[in-house]
């Protein structure tokens, strides 16, 4: 403690500097080396799965498997190895075990085939009890292989396994290229500490000569002296850079002070203007207006538009504001194709003149949650209720995709030009009034409520529409 309290201020900040950047270089570069070996892991997984899964998916047809879903089901090693030999490649090995962990089949013909290695009772098991991503990493003669156990059932959420696929592939390649790379950073590493640790005693020295003033003038900004600036001698260095974005800081919250006192002004001149109207009308009411049944009623009418209009408008910002917080997002599996069939009655409901119609899709599980999900399609149902003629019949529908499903809502309306398209889903914004069949007047927040209220759920949405000729919007979600 004594040698380090007699070293000058320059080579103690000169010490900790390198220190903080031995730390930093090799906690990043350990870091970055560990996810680039993950990454390489999770290619090389989703690169077996992704190849296997059409094999086997033909290989559950052909052997009518896919049709089966009994305790009683079994593979047999004739079955089991031509399965075996369709996955096994020159770079993949794969064997089959039964519902017991036992090999039956193994898919090597060739010399040149790779060798498989033996399955690992504790990942086997793990497999058959029904999870789907066992991976792990083990050794043939020596080198690295990646190894994945993928459940067998017979058609895809079954509850069923009658066997486990073991893919196995060599790692050599990723090893290799992680040494160049580890070698790579190891030098980068040394040149960056030399010439950092050398060029901060440099910089600590140079930098100490202003010091003195930034505190100062810290100081004076900190007790309210905001018409206070740092000097800055020499921009170029640490300290030169500190004060000029800390000068830009006390502009900001000058700036900001004087925005927020704009603000409030702005949005009490807002406010008035639409109370002035109702004060105006209620005025108008009180001097006698209200005698004249007419009069009063068409005033009434217009004051509660506008109420309403506020309220409407409010509720929404709140609701945009409430999605914001995952907390209010509770999603749960979905069955859709039941959920529709109740929803449909209701809808049938609103739709008054238009004919309300269903193409059934296949049997799916959704994760979402279903109060957002009637409110997404109350949202768009009236939307294709109010910009299609009264008679128009108003479809909705949903399909299977890789990765979700899709569900839409389609009118025989007049459509959108591609203007309209390109800010349909910006709040408040309405489009041309030609594109309604109906008179009322929204706020323009229904469809940026409705992307909201989908992508709070890990969802998307996308409209297609051309004038004259409908639109279709389609709102997809990830399966269970």
């Amino acid at each position: 403690m004594k040698a380090w309290e007699r070293l000058s201020l320059r080579a103690r900040l000169s010490l900790l500097y390198a220190f903080l950047l031995i730390f930093s270089v090799v906690l990043v570069g350990g870091y970055s080396y560990w996810n680039i070996w993950q990454l390489f892991i999770s290619t090389k997984s989703s690169h077996l799965r992704a190849r296997a899964k059409p094999v086997i998916e033909h290989w559950l047809i052909d052997n009518g498997f896919d049709k089966l879903d009994v305790p009683g089901l079994k593979l047999n090693a004739r079955n089991a190895l031509a399965l075996a030999q369709d996955l096994t490649s020159r770079d993949a090995a794969a064997v089959i075990l039964d519902g017991k962990g036992r090999v039956i089949a193994n898919g090597r013909r060739l010399p040149e085939e790779p060798e498989a290695p033996l399955p690992q009772g504790r990942y086997v098991q793990r497999a058959l009890s029904g999870e789907n991503e066992v991976t792990y990493r083990s050794l043939v003669n020596g080198r690295p292989v990646l190894v994945m156990l993928i459940p067998l059932r017979p058609r895809p959420g079954s509850s069923h396994i009658f066997g486990v696929i073991q893919m196995s592939t060599s790692l050599s390649d990723i090893n290799e290229i992680l040494f160049r790379h580890g070698a790579m950073l190891v030098s980068l590493v040394a040149v960056i500490l030399i010439l950092g640790t050398g060029a901060g005693f440099w910089l600590v020295g140079l930098s100490l000569q202003d010091l003195k003033d930034l505190v100062t003038g810290c100081n004076r900004i900190s007790r309210g002296e905001f018409s206070q600036r740092v000097p800055v001698k020499n921009p170029r260095d640490e300290i030169g850079q500190l004060a000029v974005s800390f000068n830009q800081m006390v502009d900001k919250l000058e700036a900001g002070f004087a925005s927020q006192q704009r603000f409030v002004a702005n949005a009490a001149h807002e406010l008035m203007t639409p109370l002035t109207g109702l004060r105006g009308s209620l005025e108008v009411l009180m001097r006698g207006a209200q005698d004249d049944p007419a009069a009063a009623a068409r005033l009434t009418k217009g004051m509660f538009r506008e109420v309403n209009r506020l309220i409407r408008l409010c509720e929404r910002l709140l609701a945009l504001s409430r999605l914001q917080n995952a907390e209010n997002v509770h999603k749960e599996p979905v069955v859709l194709s039941r959920f529709l069939d109740d929803f449909i009655q209701q809808a049938k409901v609103l739709a008054g003149k238009h004919p309300v119609s269903i193409q059934q899709g296949p049997y799916v599980r959704i994760e979402a949650d279903p109060d957002l999900l009637k409110q997404i399609l109350l949202n768009l149902l009236s939307n294709a209720f109010r910009y299609s003629p009264g008679d128009s019949p108003v479809v909705m529908g949903w399909k299977l995709l890789p990765q979700g499903v899709e569900i839409w809502v389609s009118d025989q309306g007049k459509g959108m030009d591609k203007k309209t398209l390109s800010h349909v889903f910006e709040p408040f914004y309405q489009g041309k009034s030609s594109h309604r069949a109906s008179g009322d007047r929204g706020i323009g927040l229904g469809l940026s409520l409705v992307k909201s209220m989908v992508e709070a759920q890990g969802g998307s949405v996308s409209i297609q529409s051309q004038p004259g000729r409908g639109t279709r919007v389609s709102v997809t979600l990830p399966l269970a």
